[in-house]
């Protein structure tokens, strides 16, 4: 939970009365274009850089007068990998058990459960070195959840990675949420955010413009649209004014119309287009999706 957190860097304000609360055992996204604030906002709440100003607690410990109990609940992948290229992928995992204080035949246990979960057991003996750069970040994630922690800060945590990689982090996250820990989440990919967070924050200059769930986010872009992309572009006038249209695209052949009742309005529209023998190439129910919405929010990158 933060209130009111401030932080300047020089003259410009990196955090501007930045607030936050997260439910546990939830994951929260943080979006936001770049130089929005998150990686500065990850770094004062996981006790890595000094504050100027507000409060916060993390996992129930204050970040200012209590940062050992923070950084005993908590993990952090940063955005670059940060393992030991000489030690193996295996020795790795069992030095950041040993460094979390679980015994030996703890941590060596540990270990073999992550490299099957992010799959490179069959890289387990080969040296950090020898990884591609998906593996090396697929291993430093491992590495973050050696010892189950009770928040789990993921600052851009899958970039770079392939879509396989990609689906294996996000299955860890969820199996690690359903054991009860808190996620705090920034990425880059709005499908991640959308895929994984039960609420989404979305920053801009410092501070938290807009909250909600990934769908009240985008139903405040407005009501679902029927988009119909007509056969003859010389019937896009005919089925605009049959359909009440609000939107037509004439490069495209396309009439867009905002609707309440997915498949009635779908039902109507077909029905109409065939009794007025207007052909179509194409026909659907579109949501607003969660790039709109953040482009709607932050006017996109600077």
């Amino acid at each position: 939970m933060a209130h009111g957190l401030l932080k300047t860097y020089r003259d410009k304000r990196a955090l501007d009365g930045f607030h936050l609360e997260v439910p546990a055992g939830t994951v929260c996204g943080l979006l936001g274009p770049n130089g929005a604030g998150k990686t500065t906002a990850v770094r004062v709440l996981s006790t890595l850089l000094r504050f100027d100003g507000g409060r916060a607690t993390v996992a129930g410990a204050d970040i200012a007068r209590e940062p050992a109990a923070v950084r005993a609940r908590i993990s952090l992948t940063g955005q670059y990998a940060a393992v030991d290229e000489v030690l193996s992928g295996r020795q790795n995992l069992v030095m950041f058990g040993r460094l979390r204080h679980l015994p030996r035949r703890e941590a060596t246990r540990r270990a073999e459960e992550l490299l099957d979960e992010f799959g490179l057991m069959a890289a387990a003996d080969r040296s950090a070195a020898e990884y591609s750069g998906g593996m090396r970040r697929r291993l430093d994630l491992a590495a973050s959840l050696v010892q189950r922690p009770s928040v789990l800060f993921l600052d851009e945590p899958t970039t770079g990675l392939d879509p396989a990689s990609r689906t294996r982090v996000w299955g860890a996250v969820r199996k690690l949420v359903a054991e009860g820990t808190t996620v705090l989440l920034t990425t880059q990919y709005l499908d991640e955010a959308d895929q994984l967070a039960d609420r989404i924050s979305v920053m801009d200059a410092g501070r938290v413009v807009a909250e909600g769930t990934p769908d009240e986010l985008k139903a405040a872009l407005g009501a679902d649209r029927l988009e119909v992309v007509v056969h003859d572009a010389g019937q896009l006038v005919a089925a605009a004014a049959l359909l009440g249209a609000t939107e037509t695209d004439v490069d495209t052949r396309r009439v867009r119309v905002p609707v309440t009742d997915r498949v009635a309005a779908l039902t109507g529209a077909l029905r109409a287009l065939e009794a007025a023998a207007i052909a179509v190439d194409d026909i659907g129910i579109r949501r607003p999706t969660l790039d709109e919405a953040f482009l709607r929010l932050t006017g996109g990158e600077r």
